[in-house]
Parts: structure tokens; C-alpha cells; sequence
């Protein structure tokens, strides 16, 4: 398991992060300053498992960071903002983050969202699975986590890509809002709402025109084999 770089010029809420995550067995390092944050990670890529990034910072914002890091690293970036910022936590999934958590937090919350993003992350290195998901325009391929649309690549998120792998591998299907969450972060906690959000991104990203993702009000989403 590699290093988890702490991003917050909050010194009490970077530690507080860092022990709880410690208190876990979880290596981690901690950056009040953005700008030796992005040298360190910039340096180091691979030796790293995961990336909390706050989104408010002088001089160097979180969304810079991500905007600068997210094809040079492979592991999670999750943004950390305060509550109601709906506008940052889209900014920040458009930019390549893979999840957000919001401020205020429970600490023993925030640590079961951190550990089930590594647990995913360990399957998905130690099993890669192959294969091609194809539902009308769009192609999924697995073990690569690209996906198509029309023969052009569309970049995406992880966990966009997670997120949209189980949609289709339950095209036709009703799924509610807390089984997509239970299955795609991989644990009970965690603010639901980052599910709308992350399929706004997608849709905003591969299906503007709502053809394949439909709403199900008051219940969660579908996709369909739009023709």
C-alpha cells in the first residue's frame, strides 16, 4: 500500500485526517502547502494510493492540483469541500477527481469512505477483468477503464467509469440511489448525493441529450438501449 497525500492549509483538519487514517495503519503525509504538495506528487506518482485534495487554498487551488495531476497519477483524487458547494464538487469530478467529501464530517465516516476506495482500488490491480460492455453508441472497455462513444474516446473519472460500467451491466434494470451507492463506493456512509452528481458529469460527458441514462423520479436511474 503506497503513501495517502493529505492536501489542506488547515493544519488542524490535515492532522486530524492524517491520525485517524494512521490509527487505520495507513501511511500517510501531510501538506498545509499546495505548492509542495504538487512537487511531492509530481515526483512520486506510483508510490502513491490515494489523494485528498481541499478545494479552498491560497495561491494554489484543489482544482489546479487535480486539473495538473489527473493523467499523471492512476490512484483515487477525492475532493474535499465544504457543504452546499455543489458547483466545486461538479467542477472538481469535470476535472478528474473521483469522488468528493463534504465538510463538516464524521471522522469515522470519512475513514470507511477512504478505506473502501483502496479496497477497490487493490481488487482492481491484484484482477483486472477483460471484456467489452456495448450498449447502443456507447462501449465500455473493462480492463482498460476507457470508454467509447461512436469509435472516440471520452475521458472519464474511475469512478465515473464504475459508476457507468454498472449501469450498463443493468441496462433496462431500475436501480435506486442506495444501490448504486452501496455498490459503486463500496460502503454504507457517505453523502448519496454524489451519486446525482457523478451521473450529471456522465451525461454531461457522453449523453447530453438524455438517450441513455433515464431518471427515475423519487427512486434512483436506468439505462437503456437507445437506437
Amino acid at each position: 500500500m503506497g503513501m495517502i497525500v493529505i492536501v489542506d492549509d488547515d493544519p488542524a483538519i490535515a492532522h486530524l485526517i492524517s491520525d485517524a487514517l494512521e490509527d487505520e495503519q495507513l501511511e500517510t503525509i501531510v501538506f498545509e502547502n499546495p505548492g509542495a504538495a504538487l512537487n511531492y506528487i509530481l515526483s512520486a506518482p506510483r508510490d502513491i494510493s490515494l489523494i485528498l485534495l481541499d478545494i479552498m487554498m491560497p495561491n494554489l487551488s484543489g482544482m489546479e492540483i487535480c486539473r495538473t495531476i489527473r493523467d499523471k497519477v492512476d490512484c483515487p483524487i477525492i475532493i474535499v469541500s465544504a457543504k452546499g458547494k455543489t458547483l466545486d464538487t461538479v467542477l472538481g469530478l469535470e476535472m478528474g477527481a473521483d469522488d468528493y467529501i463534504s465538510k463538516p464530517f464524521v471522522v469515522e465516516e470519512f475513514v470507511a469512505r477512504i478505506k473502501a476506495h483502496l479496497r477497490r482500488e487493490k481488487r482492481t490491480a491484484l484482477s483486472p477483468e477483460e471484456g467489452v460492455i456495448r450498449v447502443g453508441e456507447i462501449q465500455l472497455r473493462v480492463g482498460s477503464y476507457e470508454v467509447y462513444k461512436n469509435g472516440q474516446v471520452v475521458p472519464v473519472s474511475t469512478r465515473e467509469f464504475q459508476l457507468l460500467q454498472y449501469l450498463m451491466e443493468n441496462v433496462g434494470k431500475v436501480l435506486t440511489r442506495e444501490q448504486i451507492f452501496s455498490h459503486v463506493w463500496d460502503t454504507e456512509f457517505g453523502d448519496i448525493g454524489t451519486v446525482a452528481v457523478n451521473i450529471k458529469s456522465i451525461r454531461d460527458k457522453i449523453d447530453p441529450d438524455n438517450k441513455y441514462i433515464k431518471t427515475v423520479w423519487g427512486v434512483g436511474y436506468k439505462f437503456i438501449n437507445a437506437r
